[in-house]
């Protein structure tokens, strides 16, 4: 190759590397894709915009108190999440094609031809005064002609928007009848063709009352579910702004079938009226709210409870819980309380022993649970003596801590439950402060323990099986006694006789150094002989290495198959329910057998 061709290859190579160069750095920066129609408005900063069908009435909307309300052609609160979709989309708004003024030149008729002479809509948004028509579709529909006052040429626009727009007032209108969440009031008057009655919130625990004349506790988790109803019910039709009495009589709302009235203290907050159901369509009813003439539909089933007698809503139960119980106080066969010392920790006073924290909490739970039935409404304090309540037979006081006024620690009561006399499988019952007389199951009221000791700690002792050095059998005037060398490792103290069974010895013992009563059943010497015990005991005796002893005494047999049993606790003796699990094994590997001499 000579040197001038090679030249010619260099200068070719560089001019090619220019170029690419050139091409590379002169490429157009990508398209930020279509621009807004109207890029200064914000739908945040938007107070009011009108909304002009083709075929209707002007609709105007403003923002007020952090939502909306229609303000013409009447005043009403309107949808906030339909009013806040619609300017989002408009704020989004992009054109999918512009036709350009110079286009519409030749053009004489374009108002016309893309429907600005009447058309669909007219929008105005304030602030920025933004003024917006919307013509025809697209021949294809799924498009829509928009002109911007003072843009001189005319946007195409995605269909889709014209779904965010409605047409008449009453589809802006809000359909929500009462929120509840936004009106204060702690009583509620209910009218209806039943009997009225009214419910009252407590200010300090929030749970509702009955009003008198009958005054009792209500059901407040029913007073909510019913609440919870009235605010998530929605109206269904706007059927007349403007009804005549005359109208208003023949959809029962002259006077209302049923009237709520919500207060607060004195104040009235917000008074619903509920009326017939149309002739064609009996699963609403009319309504209207006192204070506004307009009158709705709404569903009728969440009504139902509120028709009801005062009865519906009163509560069942003896007593609802509405936080921690620190003090129960129990009168009954004796007279003690139970304290709590701790997150799940009980003490017995003044008898000063732990409390099975199972069997409080099972307590608690039978009072919240026992159903009651009203037996009189109204009963003197002379007449409760008739049912046994003057004094009465038993009685159960529940308190919670609270913080006085001057910042010390007090007793706050919960409630204070009074038991009488019985009345076939019914036993009569009383709350402080209620003047009616109910009765509970006599089942019910049986589980409720009357002494002190049915509520003592379960667990008898807590031993180590490795700290154990012998046990000793004594069973119809014989005595066996089993040496534990170490873990799985028995054997027969001399003189004891018979074969044995380490594994099993073992297990066996290891259940008892955990021993736990299945029920406390009485406690003293002198009721020994009416569970079964005999003069000459059958005893199984722990022995441990430091010469301590854990003796166990075995009665008759339970109505469960299992074996009364009884263990000396602080000196005295106390019966129990020997699990019935582990009195299987008794016979088998902790006795003496019948050939034994």
């Amino acid at each position: 190759m000579t040197a001038k061709s090679t030249w010619f290859w260099i200068c070719l190579a560089a001019g090619l590397c220019g170029l690419i160069y050139f091409l590379n750095h002169r490429r157009p920066a990508a398209s930020p894709g279509p621009a807004k129609i109207l890029p200064g408005m914000k739908a945040a900063e938007v107070t009011r915009f009108q909304v002009q069908p083709a075929k209707g009435v002007e609709i105007c909307l403003e923002r007020t108190n952090g939502g909306w309300q229609l303000t013409k052609p009447l005043v009403y609160p309107a949808q906030t999440e339909k009013v806040e979709a619609f300017l989002q989309a408009l704020e989004g708004l992009t054109a999918a094609a512009y036709i350009t003024p110079s286009e519409l030149r030749d053009r004489p008729d374009a108002d016309e031809e893309y429907g600005f002479t009447a058309p669909l809509y007219t929008i105005i948004v304030e602030p920025g005064n933004y003024h917006l028509h919307l013509g025809l579709r697209t021949v294809p529909g799924d498009q829509i002609f928009l002109q911007v006052v003072g843009v001189s040429g005319i946007y195409v626009v995605d269909a889709d928007f014209l779904k965010t727009i409605a047409a008449t007032n009453d589809q802006w209108r809000s359909t929500v009848l009462v929120d509840l969440k936004s009106v204060a009031f702690d009583r509620i008057l209910v009218t209806n063709a039943a009997a009225g009655f009214g419910l009252q919130r407590d200010a300090m625990n929030h749970l509702w009352r009955i009003l008198p004349p009958i005054e009792e506790r209500a059901d407040s988790a029913k007073i909510d579910t019913a609440l919870a109803a009235l605010q998530n019910l929605r109206i269904t039709e706007f059927v007349s702004d403007d009804p005549s009495k005359a109208e208003l009589e023949s959809l029962g709302l002259a006077p209302p079938e049923l009237e709520l009235t919500f207060a607060q203290g004195t104040n009235l907050a917000a008074v619903l009226q509920f009326g017939k159901c149309p002739t064609n369509d009996p699963h609403t009813v009319y309504t209207r709210r006192r204070g506004q003439s307009a009158v709705m539909r709404v569903p009728a089933e969440p009504l139902l409870r509120w028709r009801d007698k005062a009865d519906a809503f009163r509560d069942p139960h003896l007593v609802e819980l509405t936080g921690p119980v620190t003090t129960i106080e129990v009168r009954g066969r004796d007279s003690f309380s139970l304290q709590r010392q701790g997150e799940n920790c009980w003490r017995v006073l003044p008898q000063n022993f732990a409390a099975d924290a199972d069997l409080v909490n099972e307590l608690l739970s039978n009072l919240c649970q026992s159903q009651a039935s009203m037996v009189k409404g109204v009963v003197i304090l002379p007449d409760l003596g008739g049912y046994g309540l003057a004094p009465p037979l038993r009685q159960y006081t529940l308190e919670s801590a609270a913080t006085n006024a001057a910042g010390s620690e007090t007793n706050r009561l919960i409630a204070e439950l009074d038991f009488g006399t019985n009345s076939g499988d019914k036993v009569f019952a009383h709350r402080a402060g209620e003047s009616a007389v109910y009765s509970i199951s006599r089942t019910d009221f049986e589980r409720l323990p009357a002494s002190s000791w049915q509520l003592r700690e379960r667990q008898i002792w807590n031993l180590s099986t490795n700290d154990v050095a012998a046990v000793t059998i004594r069973q119809g005037g014989k005595l066996r006694r089993l040496l534990r060398a170490g873990p799985y490792k028995w054997s027969l103290a001399p003189g004891s006789q018979g074969s044995i069974n380490e594994l099993a010895i073992e297990e066996a013992v290891r259940a008892l150094t955990q021993l736990a009563a299945g029920a406390w059943v009485a406690r003293g010497e002198q009721d020994l002989t009416h569970y079964g015990f005999e003069a000459v005991p059958r005893q199984i005796t722990i022995e441990l290495k430091n010469g301590e002893q854990r003796t166990l005494e075995f009665g008759g047999r339970t109505p469960s198959e299992s074996a009364y049993a009884a263990v000396k606790l602080d000196g005295e003796s106390w019966i129990f329910e020997f699990p019935a699990w582990l009195y299987q094994f008794v016979p088998l590997y902790l006795s003496i057998p019948a050939e034994a001499p």
